[in-house]
């Protein structure tokens, strides 16, 4: 094999749960050796602007998640667009894609989610994209500038997909969402709030198709031409982005055989099943305090939490999370909307709404044993971090 080479630190991922853990391991070790290796070849960016910028409104250089030189400051070897393919536990060593060897003293995958593809029919045609990474975001770009894009599709009106739906509306392309589940922001929002958010959609340009399957892909010439779903009509489109979801990524653990159920688990220390080896951010399953049980919980704040404290115990020293609430703070073509903890009210709860007059404000919160358990806001949201506390 190729030359090996050793890092007391070693990390999987260049994203804000990797960033977290190189600024805790350097507030505790600032010698340590200290690599971060991540298929990924850009440098480290705000995941949630990608949207905006396709859209036109946050430049590119505004994207970055930490000023240029932040891995030389902290004395990190980078080894970026290269991927892991292997992790060895016993052996403490990981193997990337072009056959060099890294062993470490500590490991923490931080390898994000992946976006789920259904199974469509015609799902490989050229214009068809998923939409979770800067290079997604830089070839939807480059299509756009190549081809003919008059309609879009997308397909999922989760997070992901409205904030697409809204950039190519942006951009001047007829835009259509469809969405399996019977309202947009499924997941988020309740009837009252989703309905809203369509109708400020709407407003804008984009057409809203829920309780709506897209069964399969139609093209001419290996290029995208319509999707047809389950209602049997056909929509024309020159693009279209499946958004129905984000797994967490677990191949590598998987295949090391570290445990995994939804997320690579941990405890709460970011601690897995193999010794040294910690995971953070939207790879992992989360304690959610609400719930008393883990589940993933995909969210920038939360991914940001994990990583310091796997950092910090990396580092020796010993604390533990708390785990982390829900919460979702989208805007829907300006109409600002937070939702915190649960979004269904448990069995025994306290229900509290207030509505507007005009129909632009609306809050509801659920209490149950006197504490607040879960939260929505849409319209009006300066109070909702007084709530979420």
């Amino acid at each position: 094999s190729m030359s090996e080479k050793r890092y007391d630190y070693l990390i999987i991922g260049n994203s804000t749960a990797a960033i977290a853990a190189v600024e805790a391991i350097r507030e505790v070790d600032r010698d340590g050796t200290l690599a971060v290796v991540s298929d990924q070849p850009e440098h480290c960016y705000c995941s949630p602007l990608i949207t905006y910028c396709l859209a036109g409104k946050v430049p590119q250089e505004q994207m970055d998640y930490r000023p240029g030189d932040f891995y030389e400051k902290a004395h990190v070897d980078t080894i970026l667009g290269v991927a892991a393919t292997e992790v060895k536990p016993a052996a403490h060593e990981v193997i990337l894609e072009d056959g060099r060897v890294l062993s470490y003293g500590k490991l923490l995958l931080a390898t994000g989610g992946v976006p789920f593809v259904p199974p469509i029919p015609g799902g490989d045609l050229s214009g068809v994209f998923t939409f979770t990474r800067h290079e997604d975001m830089r070839r939807v770009q480059e299509f756009i500038d190549g081809n003919v894009v008059r309609q879009a599709v997308v397909i999922g009106a989760g997070m992901i997909g409205v904030k697409v739906a809204e950039a190519f509306a942006h951009l001047g392309i007829e835009t259509t969402v469809v969405e399996l589940q019977d309202r947009v922001l499924p997941l988020a929002l309740d009837q009252v709030a989703s309905d809203m958010a369509q109708r400020v959609m709407e407003d804008h340009g984009i057409r809203v198709l829920t309780t709506a399957g897209a069964t399969s892909i139609g093209g001419g010439s290996g290029k995208v031409q319509s999707v047809t779903l389950d209602t049997g009509s056909r929509l024309p489109a020159q693009i279209v982005v499946v958004a129905v979801g984000v797994r967490p990524n677990t191949a590598l653990a998987e295949h090391a055989g570290i445990s995994v159920n939804r997320g690579i688990l941990v405890d709460d220390h970011m601690r897995t099943s193999a010794p040294d080896i910690y995971a953070a951010g939207d790879c992992t399953e989360g304690f959610d305090p609400l719930l008393g049980e883990t589940r993933p919980i995909a969210i920038w704040p939360g991914a940001y939490m994990q990583g310091e404290v796997a950092g910090r115990n990396m580092a020796g020293q010993d604390e533990g999370y708390v785990g982390s609430i829900p919460m979702n703070s989208i805007q829907v073509c300006g109409l600002p909307t937070i939702s915190v903890g649960l979004t269904t009210p448990p069995e025994g709860a306290e229900v509290l709404q207030y509505r507007s007059p005009d129909g632009k404000r609306y809050r509801k919160f659920f209490i149950l044993d006197n504490r607040i358990v879960g939260a929505l806001f849409v319209g009006e949201i300066d109070r909702a971090g007084i709530i979420t506390g």
